[in-house]
């Protein structure tokens, strides 16, 4: 009959194998160094020492890597204890570790550096699709497949560790396209990150027309020729975008344009080239218009060219610089013929009957200069005036006739003596203005006035003025007399 008071295992028998397998292990595991537990050999690489450590395997205690099972602490909280330039790096944002917290925030440091892997194994080790290479300053978004078309690995273009040299774009690329390679190499220089960021910066997608559009011939110009010596993308910015910059060696006009090619030129090429004259200080009018370049611009000569119409038709001048040289004054654009002289600016105002004098009629043989103003150069005194009364015509005459004239000298007998002041001058000057009658008017008779004065003793008889200068007869013996 068996015993039913038996607890499963736990039986006396039971109870002292556990007890001698457990005294077993405890004491291999205090003889063997923990070793038991190790899950491999620990690194022994090493190049700087850490609190006087040169490699994890000189690390002989376990904690001081692995945490306590009912600790706070973590295994990234003991890896930064000694790797303390790691946990600046981890505050700073721009600083590889951080970037790699930014991008996975569950990252932890064995992640990327593997352990108990052996003496030599590699302590780093990452997934290169979640490293986040562009924030190193190169993207990985153009490196997809190497020229093989197989997936890019750290080692393709890290041979050395993770050290980077120029030469392994070079090695790559010129299993794609050698020829392209060598002129680049040429004329751009050999340190391929300068200008290229890994997303084709200036490959098939790049838009020069957001910096400088290029039409015309420029489509087909070499970029060497524009960026010269240019070895980073600085350089390339920097370029002028201004057509001097480039095509100064060829400016026919030797400056004397000015810097503004586009003005007179266009991308299409430097001819025909178009000149908009009327943009400059001397605008083209009338027959201006139709006048070849040449003609006022001499062996090419643009700068400094007088403005002034005299400059260019001094041969053509007919007054032979009597008129001066202000040409404008009476000539205008559409032709020399139309001219038009306004004589009221001169200091001889055409006034009265002169408006409608012809020109040579004072002007002879086209003399202008110097032509004498006064009447009497023109206007020869009459004959009735033989010479009585000067040069001075405007004291009687006006510019609207000759006749009627009035007399604005001094006269020495009234003027308003007898029939209202109407009296013709013929009246008392019959013939000249230099002797005088009364007895046009008055009814004398040369013998009665003779004897009557005489009898008066008044011997002058035949001087009315002076005795009768007002016009009145005196009384008394000083010239007074009636009508006879």
């Amino acid at each position: 009959m068996q015993n039913n008071n038996k607890l499963g295992c736990l039986t006396g028998t039971g109870i002292f194998a556990s007890f001698v397998t457990i005294t077993v292990l405890i004491g291999f595991a205090l003889t063997s160094g923990a070793g038991m537990f190790s899950a491999g050999e620990l690194n022994a690489q090493g190049d700087e020492s850490i609190g006087g450590v040169n490699s994890h395997a000189q690390i002989a205690e376990c904690s001081a890597c692995h945490a306590a099972p009912l600790s706070s602490e973590t295994m990234g909280d003991l890896c930064v204890q000694c790797h303390q330039d790691i946990a600046l790096q981890l505050f700073d944002s721009t600083s590889l570790h951080n970037m790699i917290l930014q991008k996975d925030p569950a990252a932890t440091c064995r992640k990327c550096h593997p352990e108990h892997r052996g003496a030599a194994a590699a302590l780093t080790e990452f997934d290169s699709a979640n490293f986040p290479h562009e924030s190193l300053g190169y993207s990985l978004s153009g490196h997809q497949l190497t020229v093989l078309r197989k997936p890019f690995a750290c080692s393709d273009c890290h041979h050395n560790g993770y050290e980077f040299s120029p030469a392994t774009c070079d090695e790559c690329h010129r299993q794609i396209d050698s020829a392209f390679v060598d002129s680049h190499a040429a004329q751009f220089g050999a340190e391929c990150l300068a200008c290229h960021d890994g997303v084709d910066r200036y490959g098939s997608d790049f838009n020069h027309a957001t910096f400088f559009p290029l039409d015309g011939k420029h489509a087909a110009a070499d970029c060497a020729a524009c960026h010269v010596n240019s070895r980073s993308t600085a350089d390339f910015q920097t370029a002028s975008a201004d057509c001097v910059s480039c095509h100064q060696q060829d400016d026919a006009h030797l400056g004397a344009y000015g810097t503004a090619c586009g003005v007179c030129h266009s991308p299409e090429g430097w001819t025909p080239a178009k000149f908009d004259h009327n943009l400059s200080a001397f605008k083209l009018e009338g027959e201006h218009v139709n006048v070849a370049c040449e003609s006022c611009h001499v062996n090419n000569v643009y700068k400094g060219t007088p403005q002034d119409c005299y400059s260019c038709h001094q041969k053509d001048d007919e007054h032979n610089g009597q008129f001066g040289t202000a040409c404008e004054t009476c000539h205008n654009p559409s032709s020399w013929e139309s001219a038009t002289f306004d004589h009221n600016l001169s200091a001889f105002k055409l006034e009265g009957e002169h408006a409608s004098v012809e020109c040579e009629k004072c002007h002879v043989n086209n003399i202008f200069k110097g032509t004498p103003m006064a009447c009497v150069s023109c206007h020869a005194e009459p004959s009735e005036h033989a010479g009585q009364f000067g040069t001075d015509c405007v004291a009687c005459h006006t510019t609207t006739a000759w006749t009627p004239a009035q007399f604005n000298g001094q006269h020495t007998f009234p003027l308003n003596h007898g029939e209202g002041g109407t009296v013709s001058c013929a009246t008392c000057h019959p013939s000249s203005y230099s002797t005088y009658t009364c007895y046009g008017c008055h009814e004398h008779t040369e013998s009665n006035i003779r004897s009557k004065h005489l009898e008066e003793g008044i011997s002058n008889f035949q001087n009315c003025m002076e005795c009768h200068a007002d016009g009145r007869e005196h009384e008394g013996g000083d010239g007074g007399g009636g009508d006879d």
